[in-house]
């Protein structure tokens, strides 16, 4: 009995060793699996896509974050301390007269200076003038914030069809390879499938980062246009009160 024992007891602990060693192998092959780098993974998937369709689907990637990082670069010049600028022409008026105002808007950056000099520009014709002015310049200065933008949702626009038609044209080819086999097999149809998945996952995938992108810019510019209307009525108001003086 106690040889039977021992024996067992060398069994279970060559079945421990065995299995030690099997999960050092499994690991290493894992840790050779993710260590292979980023950019030959994308690689791979491009190559495995198709160059003529996966090309087009990188291109508007590559051109809508560059429309994307002009816009955010410009909206942040264009997003300044616009309560600032309200005292400091408020108290240009005060002290310097419209003149002084103007020039300091002037030397001011962004959209609600500008708007400011436009309507300070039209002061000796009325208070209806500088509404006017500052009404009609306002819109200038939003069509220049939302410059661009319909570049970005046309990429938003393209490049999930691009996918989509990377798909049509990779089921197509299975079907092809279907009839020209005579058999349908998983070798047969794995390519045109390849071609069809990686494209229309890449399409989706660039439409999805773009819109992100272009729903941040709309919330800025919503921001901006808010503080432009503001700013504006504070401006009509400094000026009845700089006449009325």
């Amino acid at each position: 009995m106690k040889r039977l024992f021992m024996f067992l007891a060398a069994i279970g602990t060559t079945i421990t060793a065995n299995l030690a060693i099997a999960q050092d192998a499994v690991a290493s092959l894992a840790s050779e699996e993710t260590a292979v780098p980023l950019h030959q993974v994308l690689k791979k998937n491009f190559i495995d896509g198709g160059p003529l369709f996966m090309t087009p689907i990188i291109l508007c990637l590559i051109l809508g974050l560059a429309f994307v990082i002009e816009r955010i670069i410009y909206l942040n010049l264009a997003d300044n301390n616009t309560k600032k600028l309200v005292d400091d022409v408020e108290n240009a008026l005060v002290h310097g007269g419209i003149e002084s105002a103007k020039d300091l808007c002037r030397d001011t950056r962004g959209p609600v200076a500008s708007i400011f000099y436009q309507g300070l520009d039209r002061a000796s014709e009325g208070v209806e003038m500088v509404e006017k002015a500052v009404v009609n310049y306002g819109g200038v200065q939003m069509g220049k914030l939302e410059s661009n933008l319909s570049w970005i949702a046309l990429f938003i626009a393209i490049s999930p069809s691009l996918g989509f038609l990377g798909t049509v044209i990779g089921m197509v080819q299975a079907f092809n390879a279907i009839e020209n086999a005579g058999q349908i097999s998983p070798t047969v149809v794995a390519a045109g499938m390849k071609v069809a998945l990686i494209t229309t996952v890449a399409g989706l995938i660039v439409a999805i980062i773009l819109q992100l992108f272009y729903n941040y810019i709309l919330a800025k510019v919503d921001a901006i246009v808010n503080k432009m209307e503001d700013a504006s009525i504070t401006l009509v108001d400094l000026v009845i009160k700089h006449k009325n003086k």
